[in-house]
């Protein structure tokens, strides 16, 4: 009974973690390119009465007889379905048709060995007041060289007309006068870079629709396990849109969050009553352990 009291417990400990990740789910299903979570558990340690035995003269086996001590999370997993997309009419708003992830750098900080990277896949960008394209956080976003995206400030005509962006990433656009709108790089175009990643469910998720690699992150590491610098796993990484796995972007729409409402809320009840039928053997326990106590009247 003893034991059946702390089975019950694990069994609610855990399904309010279950329970926690499908509120989470459920308060991002308007997130912008938001991957759902779900709970994977797993059985703990059996505690071994009887093992098994065999008779010498061939019959009579005695199969082994364990007690299981309840449950634990075995995994909190990503998923990284695509979300459906919807148009938002800006040229600038980006969404990812297929695999891969924007590439963002915070440049807050004056150092610039310091700068962060991270990888996205919602493309809410704009170009702010010196040129770069960025986020809504004002991380500047990478090319396929894993440079800044920047217009020419040298030439205070280079101001944009209109703009548009190829399935393949490339940006292009006019000034006023109807020529070319010049890049940084020197040139009247610029691509945007993609990063794949053949196992995503290892990212870390740092909030803010960000994510950075982990040690089991493909690519993370050297031949050595040994982790790699940032930069490092940026430059292995990054490439054009529609090459090697990576998908294409659309321009002029943003992918919305993959979770399904009706899935969550049956989840919900799932968990709702696994927490409830754990409940019931704690107090089930202490009413047999209460009866225990009353032989001694």
């Amino acid at each position: 009974m003893i034991r059946s009291l702390y089975s019950g417990v694990s069994g609610m400990r855990n399904h309010q973690i279950r329970m926690d990740v499908i509120g989470n789910n459920i308060a991002n299903v308007n997130t912008t390119a938001f991957k759902l979570a779900r709970v994977n558990f797993y059985d703990v340690l059996s505690q071994t009465i009887r093992w098994t035995s065999l008779a010498p003269t061939g019959v009579g086996v005695t199969n082994p007889s364990q007690i299981g001590l309840g449950i634990a999370v075995a995994a909190i997993d990503n998923t990284f379905t695509q979300g459906g997309l919807v148009t938002t009419g800006r040229v600038t708003d980006l969404a990812i048709q297929g695999n891969g992830f924007f590439v963002v750098k915070d440049v807050s900080d004056p150092d610039e060995t310091k700068h962060k990277i991270y990888y996205t896949r919602d493309g809410s960008f704009y170009f702010n007041k010196d040129g770069y394209l960025t986020n809504t956080l004002g991380f500047h976003v990478l090319d396929v060289n894993g440079q800044d995206i920047q217009l020419d400030t040298t030439d205070p005509a280079n101001k944009i007309n209109t703009l548009s962006i190829s399935r393949e990433g490339i940006i292009t656009g006019t000034r006023s006068d109807g020529s070319p709108i010049i890049f940084s790089n020197g040139e009247s175009k610029v691509q945007i870079g993609l990063v794949y990643f053949s196992n995503p469910e290892s990212l870390m998720k740092e909030g803010q629709n960000l994510y950075s690699p982990s040690v089991t992150t493909e690519g993370a590491t050297d031949e050595a396990g040994m982790p790699l610098e940032p930069q490092q796993i940026m430059q292995n990484k990054i490439g054009a849109a529609g090459t090697d796995g990576r998908g294409t972007i659309e321009s002029g729409s943003l992918e919305m969050s993959n979770v399904d409402l009706t899935t969550e809320f049956a989840n919900m009840i799932i968990t709702q009553r696994g927490y409830q039928a754990n409940a019931r053997v704690i107090t089930t326990s202490d009413q047999m352990l209460g009866e225990l106590i009353d032989l001694k009247r």
